[in-house]
């Protein structure tokens, strides 16, 4: 059996050099006619890639382009204006961090900037703080900090480590439409941060949007020290290698040229329409065969490397908004997607390794390896053996232990954590999910459903302005959720509402309380409880 074993991981093991990576995919429960038998389908697929490519409309619900491809061999673009803009965007993203790093770019009171603040969320957050943790240095010549959601501790927690460096503090606000409330919200915050120090927002301030989006027209009035494109046909969760990742990362002190590197590279070899030497397709298609082609599996990443950390949640995004969909193109209803979570090694082994190896058997797990421990030697600690040979130890025990239990895992290997490397796994995954969203028939470049969520929360801050706006129009009255409700309008969701006023009541800028009618009862009811403006 283990000679087996070892045949079937000497057929199935994808190596490339010029890669530096490695994919097993040995120990997922596929027969040795599968790939055959699903090659005619991939050649089908192989077209399509090139197609999208060359520039034909991929995303028909948006009738958009799907270029990310592009950002990083812009001679690929379908029009030579694209492959103007892409080169140009990238030497005025080496430019502009080149004056910030020599000081010919400073702040107002004339310190030179140590610090970026990044302003965004979902895509346009998720890439870049994933690249800035994994390729940290100390001698990082900028610091990163993120503003990624309308949390107000959240963003006061930041505020603290900046306080006293925010003249010394630059500000990215990046949204592609230019109106993403979250992004709004915290800009808004910053904006006013600023101005209690004595300091000029807009001396500070870098803008990332669409040509003519109300951010780019904000940013432009008010004079910002930049504005850096966002384009159409680069969706959020694949614009990292955009102005949106390589400003801040170029920033940091991040070689942008290794990484786009690594990525036109893999890019490459992904598009060989060889399976067999084709990581991504390879990746695609044990997606497929456990999935069986109808998703509802769960994709366990584990990468063991602390700087890999951030790994799981930007592929989370990638995967789920790309892969979860109610229709596929032609309209039909399949309600697919692929639920991705994970956490790094060896921290899984005391979490829910324990459900991995005898809970339900509903999902598969991708190992992500390095090989490359730390830049200098390490102490042998025990058993002759350093840490890293320990977390090594404990991956390949873990990836043997599933296996004897019958569990499906996929290992990814790099040599280790560099600009180039980093490169290579990005477009891998970005490719996989392209051809994986292909055999399946569905569009992976929108996401409808996020917008149904953007359109509930405006209807609730309208009821919210609603009840405050009548709380304060009789105030010192009281009223419980079922009066306010009959005096708002017999459309009123009375749960939402009840859900709003308890949090006007516990934020001292509303001047709501709440008071319960008989304090003394031990029970409760919610028509006991009476809010009033005072």
């Amino acid at each position: 059996m283990q000679a087996d074993n070892w045949q079937r991981f000497c057929r199935y093991l994808f190596y490339s050099e010029e890669l530096g990576l490695e994919l097993d995919i040995s120990k997922i429960h596929f027969a040795d006619d599968y790939l055959p038998g699903m090659e005619n389908r991939m050649k089908i697929v192989y077209a399509q890639i090139d197609k999208l490519e060359q520039g034909e409309i991929f995303n028909p619900d948006e009738n958009r382009m799907v270029g990310h491809y592009w950002l990083r061999c812009p001679q690929l673009a379908p029009r030579p204006e694209i492959t103007r803009e892409i080169n140009s965007t990238i030497a005025a993203v080496k430019h502009f961090a080149s004056q910030i790093h020599n000081g010919i770019l400073r702040g107002q009171n004339g310190r030179s900037f140590g610090n970026v603040l990044l302003i965004g969320i979902g895509g346009s957050s998720l890439g870049p703080k994933f690249l800035a943790q994994a390729l940290s240095q100390p001698g990082d010549k900028l610091k990163t900090f993120f503003l990624d959601n309308t949390d107000p501790d959240g963003m006061d927690m930041v505020f603290e480590e900046l306080k006293d460096q925010l003249d010394r503090t630059l500000t990215i606000v990046i949204s592609k439409s230019g109106g993403t409330i979250e992004t709004r919200n915290a800009m808004e915050e910053v904006r006013y941060l600023y101005r209690q120090k004595g300091l000029d927002f807009s001396k500070h301030a870098v803008s990332i949007t669409r040509a003519g989006s109300a951010l780019d027209k904000t940013s432009r009035q008010e004079q910002w020290l930049a504005a850096f494109p966002m384009w159409d046909w680069v969706g959020g969760r694949t614009s990292v290698l955009s102005a949106v990742g390589l400003l801040p990362l170029a920033l940091q002190g991040v070689n942008i040229d290794l990484l786009l590197q690594g990525a036109r590279k893999c890019d490459e070899i992904t598009r060989r329409p060889l399976t067999l030497k084709n990581p991504s397709a390879l990746l695609a298609l044990m997606w497929y065969a456990v999935t069986g082609g109808k998703g509802g599996k769960e994709m366990v990443i584990l990468p063991y490397k602390d700087r890999l950390q951030l790994l799981t949640p930007y592929l989370q995004q990638l995967i789920m908004e790309s892969l979860g969909k109610e229709t596929d193109l032609e309209g039909k209803v399949v309600r697919h997607g692929i639920t991705v979570y994970g956490n790094k090694g060896s921290t899984d082994q005391h979490s829910y390794l324990q459900q991995l190896l005898d809970g339900p058997d509903n999902f598969f797990v991708t190992f992500i390896e390095v090989l490359k421990d730390r830049q200098d030697s390490s102490l042998r600690i025990a058993d002759n053996s350093t840490s890293g040979d320990y977390l090594q130890a404990f991956l390949l025990g873990t990836r043997k232990a599933l296996t004897l239990k019958g569990r499906q895992s996929i290992t990814i290997t790099i040599p280790e954590i560099n600009e180039f490397a980093l490169g290579v796994l990005l477009a891998l995954f970005e490719r996989a999910v392209s051809m994986y969203a292909l055999l399946v028939n569905i569009n992976a470049y929108h996401q409808p459903a996020v917008e149904l969520g953007k359109k509930q929360a405006g209807e609730i801050i309208a009821l919210k302005n609603k009840a405050l706006d009548f709380l304060w129009a009789h105030k010192g009255q009281k009223y419980n959720v079922e009066t306010l409700a009959s005096e708002l309008g017999p459309e009123t969701d009375k749960e939402t509402l009840y859900k709003i006023l308890r949090h006007l009541s516990h934020n001292p800028q509303n001047r709501i309380s709440a008071e319960i009618e008989n304090p003394e009862a031990t029970d409760v009811s919610l028509a006991s409880i009476y809010y009033q403006a005072h």
